[in-house]
């Protein structure tokens, strides 16, 4: 990880320092990353050893960076917290370890609960007390075809809601303290106003944790179940029939976060690879000798600074509140496919190592094949982004619109 701050390019105007980059490159690289396999296994160890480091991240003043200040957060803005995400995100565990990981969620009900919703839970999202969690997807509906949710919500006559459904593919469901499930609450099938999102306590009755899915072997996401679950009135987003335009926010965000934290593990992987490359002899002499590896060295180069552009420029867009669609459709494209690129060649690079436990390798590699499904596959952003190129060179058009 020895480039992945110079990498990043100078500190602009309103943004935060080069220190302070560094201080969170070398808290992921020093901490977090030796803790990983802990991590990784779950269980109590990996409980006290994430106690650990979020206490250390407090001490270190690099505790919830981007999450408001009134809350207990570093007050940092979307824009000035994406110079940090990358060094942040090189690790799975890095924004859980610095407190990050909530912004989601955060920023979500910040805008869109209640005050009841926004009293009880901000504050203690935000001090790493509670965790929270999103369900959108469900097992037998297409998950780019939110129209299509099965699950339904429905009013009981003193204001309150009963939600019933399945949803899977949830992030650290079985951890969580509350979950936004998106639920039909009016209409049938295709109906866009119908839609709505409620915050659930997971420890209401009728609701459970089904069963674990391993994502090519890795924890995490899992699938759940609600059997008529009560939920109090104040506990719908916004004013129902708008979870479409709520989760449109959060996915736009959402996504380009991922891009984010993705470049940081790519240029962990990078990172990897030159190393090995320049400390590593075989039968022809040193590895960074050989004109095949030069040229994996050169590919993946040439893939991380060409989609870090196209990240920061979607970064800059949803920052400002402005359509960023067609920027986060690209980049999001665009950072799936360059992880997988640069993590495959690393891999091929290390030989037989780069298979093996003693790299974090296969865990970004499984990452980066993840990540061409995960917040949309690859041709649902293809087909939206295209659409809409197209759409401004149909007849009436004198030029094209620039999208």
């Amino acid at each position: 990880m020895n480039s992945a701050i110079t990498s990043v390019g100078a500190a602009q105007p309103g943004t935060p320092s080069v220190e302070l980059r560094k201080k969170v490159d070398a808290f992921v690289r020093t901490r977090v990353v030796p803790a990983e396999a802990v991590l990784d296994a779950g269980g109590g160890e990996a409980t006290a050893v994430l106690t650990e480091l979020r206490a250390a991240a407090r001490a270190a003043g690099l505790w919830a960076l981007p999450l408001p200040a009134d809350l207990g957060g570093g007050g940092l803005t979307f824009r000035e917290y994406a110079v940090l995400a990358e060094a942040e995100g090189a690790s799975d565990h890095g924004p859980a370890s610095l407190g990050s990981a909530p912004l989601l969620d955060v920023t979500m009900l910040s805008r869109h609960g209640s005050a009841r919703v926004r009293d009880e839970y901000l504050k203690a999202l935000v001090a790493g007390e509670i965790r929270s969690c999103f369900a959108m997807t469900e097992p037998d509906v297409p998950g780019s075809a939110p129209l299509l949710t099965e699950t339904r919500a429905e009013a009981r006559p003193d204001g309150d809601w009963t939600v019933s459904g399945r949803k899977w593919f949830t992030s650290g469901a079985a951890g969580a303290d509350l979950v936004t499930v998106m639920a039909r609450t009016a209409g049938t099938a295709r109906d866009r106003d119908g839609l709505s999102l409620f915050v659930v306590p997971t420890g209401s009755l009728g609701f459970r944790v089904v069963r674990e899915l391993p994502v090519l072997g890795a924890a995490g996401q899992y699938e759940i179940e609600l059997d008529r679950v009560l939920v109090p009135a104040d506990h719908l987003l916004g004013t129902g029939g708008d979870a479409l335009a709520i989760a449109g926010e959060r996915l736009s965000l959402g996504r380009t976060l991922r891009c984010l934290r993705w470049l940081g593990q790519a240029q962990r992987a990078f990172d990897l690879m030159c190393e090995r490359a320049a400390t590593r002899d075989g039968s022809r002499g040193p590895l960074a000798d050989h004109q095949l590896v030069q040229q994996h060295v050169f590919d993946a180069l040439l893939a991380l600074r060409t989609t870090r552009p196209l990240v920061h420029e979607a970064v800059a867009l949803v920052a400002a509140g402005k359509d960023a669609r067609t920027e986060v459709g690209l980049a999001k494209v665009a950072a799936a496919r360059m992880l997988q690129q640069v993590t495959d060649s690393a891999i091929q690079v290390h030989g037989a190592a780069g298979l093996g436990p003693d790299t974090a390798l296969p865990s970004l590699f499984r990452g980066g094949r993840a990540a061409r499904i995960l917040d949309g596959p690859d041709e649902l952003h293809i087909i939206s982004v295209a659409g809409r190129v197209l759409r401004g060179y149909g007849r009436g058009h004198d030029s094209p619109k620039r999208e």
